[in-house]
């Protein structure tokens, strides 16, 4: 007998990942505020469902892979929302990068109503949601892991059990921070390099050799480089602008998160000062480094 599972923001990431739920195993029930993208996902073989409280009396697993805090925020509560609707024992995963500490709030709450609420975040990108190699990071007890791991396999290749409720996302808002800070480094550092008249190509082969450089770094890097010379701000915005904007708002959770914990971030502020300009190729513009504090 198929289990119900359900799967809440079809997205860039979210629709492979529901898409690969599409299997012998469960049956995959969705839904998403844009009608067409429950219709597509339809049209493979899942169950469409009007609403999030609909998704939720049926499922026994949710997966949640939208925007930010608020959107999540506003699934799981009121009247219509996944708390008020799902059953006791249902396991709620928060795929969506957010904050640790409102993680930690919707997981006390969803334990006073008899639910599990787990941080799950991913990563890899769309193509490997496809291919079904994503890395999970998972915040919640070995049961719980247990009881998600089936259904998170079916899109990864690996899953970390980071600790316990909030360490998955922890663990993705460190990622995240590490990785936008290589992307702005290897802009500046392709700058430099061509003002001095070398090949990128050079900086490629050296920075491969000795693991200072990863193939995505150069790949975002050249490949940003080369469309803006033939695009319009409007298609570059489009794409690069919207990328630009989900990476300030990740890097917004990982400050927010750091000053609650008391941490000085300074690296990672400058970097999301920058981060939006840097993917729509505006970056020549520099501000000076954020200083730390005084104390």
């Amino acid at each position: 007998m198929k289990i119900n599972v359900g799967y809440i923001g079809l997205g860039n990431i979210g629709k492979p990942c529901a898409q690969r739920l599409i299997c012998d195993a469960f049956s995959a029930h969705v839904y998403d505020v844009y009608a067409p993208a429950v219709e597509e996902l339809v049209a493979e073989g899942a169950i469409g469902c009007a609403s999030a409280a609909a998704l939720a009396r049926s499922c026994a697993h949710i997966g949640i892979c939208v925007r930010d805090d608020a959107q999540v925020e506003n699934l799981l509560q009121g009247d219509d929302g996944i708390f008020a609707h799902a059953s006791p024992g249902t396991l709620i995963a928060i795929h969506s990068t957010v904050t640790q500490a409102n993680v930690l709030l919707w997981a006390q709450q969803a334990s006073d109503l008899g639910l599990d609420l787990i941080d799950a975040p991913i990563t890899g990108g769309a193509h490997r949601a496809l291919d079904g190699t994503l890395c999970y990071m998972v915040g919640g007890s070995v049961e719980q892991l247990a009881q998600g791991s089936p259904v998170f396999q079916t899109s990864a290749e690996k899953i970390v059990h980071a600790g316990a409720v909030g360490s998955g996302i922890a663990l993705k808002l460190c990622n995240n921070f590490i990785q936008y800070t290589e992307f702005v480094a290897m802009v500046e550092a392709t700058r430099l390099a061509e003002a001095c008249g070398l090949s990128v190509d050079v900086l490629r082969d050296v920075g491969l050799s000795n693991g200072v450089v990863n193939q995505q770094m150069f790949m975002f890097a050249s490949g940003r480089n080369a469309v803006v010379k033939t695009t319009s701000e409007e298609d570059m915005d489009a794409y690069f602008g919207a990328m630009g904007r989900l990476g300030r708002k990740d890097l917004e959770c990982a400050i927010s998160t750091a000053n609650a914990k008391g941490v000085v971030m300074p690296t990672a502020q400058y970097v999301c000062d920058r981060i939006e300009d840097v993917f729509m190729a505006k970056d020549e513009s520099r501000p000076p480094m954020a200083q730390e504090p005084t104390v």
